[in-house]
């Protein structure tokens, strides 16, 4: 009669390689997808020109003023009165709060002083206008 052998229990092994795969492309996966978050949502326009002006990286409200004197809040039309209150009451929660003016080439330099002015009174005092960079594409 022959004896059996007690086979020894060996632990189960965890593979490394598939999960360092996943881990790279789930890590390739997040690097991509927020390279999209990061678009800025607002309507074209053609900015005036400048050499030498500054990224900002961040910024609350994006209005945009096009030729005719309309205003846009991102991507939505909006008047001046409802803008400037609802910059006021985020400007009071938010202590870096920013405003960028997108205002086209021809837009009138009196409603981008009006909205700048209106601004102010309620509270808001970091701007920012927007331009090109006047590189050739």
């Amino acid at each position: 009669m022959r004896r059996r052998r007690k086979r020894e229990l060996t632990p189960p092994s965890i593979m490394l390689s598939p999960m360092i795969d996943m881990i790279f492309l789930l890590l390739v996966f997040f690097i991509v997808s927020t390279m999209y978050m990061s678009e800025v949502k607002t309507i074209p326009i053609r900015l005036p020109t400048a050499k030498h002006s500054e990224n900002v990286s961040k910024s609350n409200f994006n209005v945009t003023i096009k030729k005719d004197g309309s205003l846009y809040l991102d991507e939505n039309k909006i008047e001046m009165d409802m803008l400037v209150q609802n910059a006021a009451i985020e400007s009071k929660h938010d202590s870096s709060f920013s405003v960028i003016i997108r205002a086209e080439d021809e837009a009138p330099y009196k409603t981008i002083i009006q909205l700048m002015d209106k601004m102010k009174g309620a509270g808001v005092t970091r701007f920012g206008l927007a331009t090109d960079t006047g590189e050739s594409k």
